[in-house]
């Protein structure tokens, strides 16, 4: 198996979006890649078209090496649930909710054999594999135990790149402590140093580039200049890098961002639209005067809740709404929406019944087993007869609850999907992906823009995929210059 494996000094160095530019240089250059992650830890995910979850990061590596998202692409992904507990997702499927402490006695030989058999079906299929390690590969506590990093690297006697982030301050400190700490036969793999996030002129880091290749003999091969473009989102650190999209736009959307915030990639495709100015706001902070509200999904939906009742943010919302409002709520936020969830047997940690926001007239109840599959549906609103395209990840069973008296309908020809109250305040479901449908998302915008008195936009446009290609073309254009790959390639046949 041919492969470049990349790994980081430090968490957030860049390595998901380095993986992506790579994927996309050599897909252009015409070579068959795919991108590779034995573990990872992420809320955000994307279920591939077999209905297995990997990190939605893998997912947009996989575009941008243009192929199609598999579950072999991210054989393990672990989904914190708080309390030091993680779902365990193993190729795709969910097998159980497990601590930290017995997390490694549990699934560290049947990961390993997860990650052979993902890594030979990857290297029988593909010319090179992109691979790419998790936080640093030289936690000495760890290293035993890590099947993501160096490990990896040493199955595939694969090149790798050691990324460093030089905006955080003390990138020559963290790449030499990183080689110090790895053992020689993983030293001897790190074949060049790429400098990330860097702000300036080149010449003026040379002194210390010239230094550092003679203190380590491995080359800087990259150094990477500060980009404003937070993609791939790889996990919540990345929102505390987002700020507010389009600040003169004509509409506002908040986003609450909950504790335990998942696929908040939906989001993506508000904040590139230049009429929409999307903040995220905590619970603990005052929603303001939005023209929407946002509930994303949560891994652990009723620990959130809780939290937005303790905090005053429930009733504001309800608050919100009573004024007239317009609240939207995603996978986990549909279920808040309803008057009841229920955890009989403490799926999430949290068993027994809790009050939900009493918005739509459903109840929610966390069930053993998990639904997670693409859809492709049609809407009833805020348009007859949008072709939508999306995709489900959750455990709940929502139902509408006896003797309702309150109106509403079903916002896809699937009920079960989501719906809208008689006043089209409050709209639920549980499709992730959503706003990537660009008919939709412009019709439903436009309701908001109607109630502001604005000028509706044209709902003809491409879906956000094609804008997401735009954005790995310009990913890899700008990156491509920076970065000498040619020490890592093998010859191609």
């Amino acid at each position: 198996m041919k492969a470049i494996m990349v790994v980081g000094t430090t968490s957030h160095a860049g390595k998901s979006l380095i993986v992506t530019a790579i994927c996309r240089i050599l897909s252009r250059r015409g070579w068959r890649v795919a991108p590779f992650k034995g573990q990872n830890m992420a809320l955000n995910a994307y279920v591939t078209s077999s209905g297995g979850e990997i990190g939605h990061a893998q997912a947009v590596q996989a575009w941008a090496a243009g192929v199609v998202p598999s579950v072999e692409m991210n054989p393990i992904l672990l989904k914190p649930q708080g309390d030091m507990t993680s779902q365990v997702i193993l190729k795709g499927r969910a097998v159980g909710r497990v601590g930290a402490a017995d997390y490694y006695e549990q699934f560290f030989e049947p990961g390993w054999q997860a990650i052979e058999e993902s890594l030979h079906r990857l290297g029988e299929e593909y010319d090179l594999l992109i691979c790419e390690g998790a936080g640093s590969p030289a936690e000495i506590n760890l290293k035993h135990r890590d099947l993501t990093n160096m490990r990896v690297a040493k199955y595939l006697n694969a090149p790798t790149i050691l990324v460093v982030d030089i905006d955080r301050g003390g990138a020559f400190a963290h790449v030499i402590g990183t080689l110090e700490l790895l053992d020689p036969e993983e030293r001897a793999l790190i074949r060049g140093v790429v400098i990330n996030k860097f702000r300036g002129q080149r010449s003026l880091l040379q002194s210390g580039i010239d230094w550092l290749e003679q203190r380590t003999g491995i080359p800087v091969v990259g150094v990477i200049p500060w980009l404003d473009q937070a993609f791939p989102a790889e996990d919540s650190l990345s929102l505390f890098d987002r700020h507010n999209s389009s600040p003169t736009g004509d509409l506002n959307i908040a986003v609450v961002r909950l504790p335990r915030i998942s696929n908040f990639t939906d989001f993506d495709p508000l904040e590139a639209e230049p009429s929409v100015s999307l903040k995220y706001v905590s619970p603990k902070q005052s929603l303001g005067y939005p023209d929407a509200v946002i509930i994303p999904g949560s891994k652990t939906t009723i620990a959130d809740l809780i939290v937005l009742h303790k905090t005053g943010m429930a009733e504001e919302i309800q608050n919100y709404v009573a004024a007239g409002g317009t609240v939207l709520g995603i996978c986990g936020g549909f279920q808040m929406l309803g008057k009841i969830l229920a955890d009989p047997e403490g799926i999430e940690g949290q068993e027994g019944r809790y009050k939900g926001l009493g918005l739509l007239p459903v109840k929610t109840v966390i069930a053993g087993q998990k639904i997670a599959r693409q859809r492709l549906v049609s809407s009833n609103f805020p348009q007859e007869g949008l072709p939508v395209t999306g995709y489900e990840i959750h455990q709940g069973r929502t139902r509408m609850m006896e003797e309702v008296t309150e109106v509403t309908h079903a916002l896809f020809d699937d009920p079960n999907l989501g719906m809208v109250d008689d006043s089209k305040s409050v709209w639920g479901t549980y499709l992730h992906g959503i706003f990537d449908n660009g008919p939709w998302r412009r019709a439903w915008l436009n309701r908001l823009r109607q109630q502001r008195g604005l000028k509706s936009l044209p709902t003809g446009v491409a879906n956000y995929r094609e804008q997401r290609e735009l954005s790995l073309d310009n990913l890899a254009s700008t990156i491509e210059p920076h970065l000498d790959l040619a020490p890592f390639l093998p010859e191609q046949s």
